[in-house]
């Protein structure tokens, strides 16, 4: 061989390497590119799923929040709807307990009550008060029950109010106190 045919054969065979040497540099930066590119294709997955993850926990506390305060308002609204109905059933009640306190059996009650009174007083002093809107029943009253009455200062909307002295005890079957009893331990049954 030839000095010529040596150089073009190392030339060949230079280049050769170079180009195997380049290809396989190419193939290795493609490898690494590659990787580069899955390895930020899997940050920015596990970015978005945080992001999404986050935000449905964001939504889920803002529902839950409005959700709490919905609930809040229908406590309230449900609350005042009980008072009013309460309040307009203890008006429909005290009416009817005025409208009572014009019969005759109305009568007939204070006798029943004054009569208890009596009966648990004994021997023992007692004094009866009336309503002071039930001044006109008291002369009456007295006579069915042989007892003397006293009328109260306070319109108590009727029944008795009565006093054992010697026992310091106090009677007191009024109904503005029955009704004010009632009103407080009135709840709706649900």
């Amino acid at each position: 061989m030839t000095i010529d045919e040596k150089l073009q054969h190392f030339y060949e065979v230079s280049l050769d390497e170079a180009r195997e040497d380049a290809a396989k540099a190419i193939q290795d930066h493609k490898a690494y590119l590659e990787q580069v590119l899955e390895e930020h294709k899997q940050s920015r997955t596990q970015t978005a799923e945080a992001e999404v993850k986050a935000e449905a926990e964001h939504v889920r506390r803002e529902v839950n929040k409005a959700l709490s305060a919905e609930q809040i308002t229908l406590k309230r609204d449900w609350s005042l709807r009980q008072n009013e109905l309460k309040e307009s059933l203890f008006a429909e009640v005290r009416d009817k307990t005025l409208r009572f306190t014009s019969t005759p059996e109305y009568s007939d009650y204070l006798c029943r009550r004054i009569k208890e009174a009596k009966d648990f007083a004994e021997d023992d002093e007692i004094q009866i008060y009336l309503s002071a809107g039930d001044k006109e029943l008291a002369d009456a009253l007295s006579a069915k029950t042989g007892c003397t009455l006293l009328v109260s200062s306070e319109d108590f909307l009727g029944g008795i109010r009565a006093e054992i002295p010697g026992k310091n005890i106090l009677i007191d079957n009024s109904f503005e106190t029955k009704l004010k009893e009632a009103e407080q331990d009135f709840q709706f049954s649900l």
